[in-house]
């Protein structure tokens, strides 16, 4: 305590003088307008700019939950469009079971494999999410597989770049059906086979889902027409497609669940007799 009124005893003359510029800057600025708005510009633009820097700092460390909340409201919005033809009327709600038709969940890819013949995904949702076999998944820019198993947790996707993997797909101009297969060669590209040669078909062409499953709602995207084979031993074509999805570079994605799966599913194998 000595010590710091010896300070205050040798700088008084000092400390006098900074005490009184302080005052009179002080009264200057409270009594001129031009000398108070700069003060006060100055001010502004200093905690602004600390500002900005704390809201990037803190955008940066929220990017995962604004992901996920995006993901889940591209989810939302998908419900709409696969439970109506108009997109601006809400959804169709099934009056029997109080579900909609087409539910979306939302996940993401933990694991993906593409450089053997048989490749899976694996997704960061289960059972207790609600994930079941055979429910279709996709994201924002098309197809992406299909739930083959699941555990409490976690369930794998038989991606369309698998050589089991078989989709109802169509040309999207013609309304012409085939199959949806991969030949095991490139990432990129999928093939749609057994198209009938009657078919108009173009290179550039967009192929969607057909429909014809009540794996995927019709008109999901796929990709376009690259290249055309014709065999001329059968009544088909062969058609090379160009994947809109990257697929060996996938984030979050929608899985698709059907309020009618498993009736029609039901209903199937008892009329094959399976």
């Amino acid at each position: 305590m000595q010590q710091i009124f010896n300070y205050i005893f040798k700088n008084s003359h000092k400390l006098l003088f900074l005490l009184l510029l302080g005052i009179s800057l002080f009264l200057t600025i409270q009594s001129h307008s031009f000398h108070r708005s700069k003060v006060i510009s100055s001010a502004n633009f200093l905690t602004g700019g600390v500002y900005a820097q704390l809201n990037r700092v803190n955008e940066y460390f929220h990017l995962k939950v604004q992901n996920e909340e995006l993901a889940k409201e591209n989810a939302r919005l998908k419900k709409l469009l696969f439970n109506s033809a108009d997109s601006t009327a809400t959804f169709e709600i099934d009056s029997i079971k109080g579900v909609p038709r087409t539910d979306i969940m939302v996940a993401k890819v933990i694991h993906n494999s593409y450089n053997v013949h048989e490749n899976y995904l694996t997704l960061n949702k289960g059972q207790a999410d609600g994930l079941e076999t055979d429910m279709g998944v996709i994201n924002s820019s098309g197809i992406v597989g299909i739930v083959d198993k699941t555990s409490k947790k976690y369930a794998t996707v038989l991606s369309v770049l698998n050589i089991k993997s078989r989709i109802n797909a169509k040309i999207k101009k013609s309304n012409h059906f085939g199959s949806l297969v991969w030949n095991g060669k490139s990432t990129g590209f999928v093939q749609l086979i057994d198209v009938p040669r009657l078919a108009a078909v173009r290179k550039g062409d967009t192929v969607v889902t057909g429909g014809q499953s009540v794996i995927f709602p019709e008109n999901i995207n796929i990709g376009t027409i690259h290249k055309i084979y014709t065999d001329n031993q059968t009544n088909y074509y062969t058609l090379d497609i160009k994947l809109f999805n990257d697929m060996t570079s996938l984030g979050h994605v929608y899985i698709l669940k059907s309020a009618d799966r498993k009736e029609v599913q039901e209903l199937e194998k008892t009329t094959t007799g399976e």
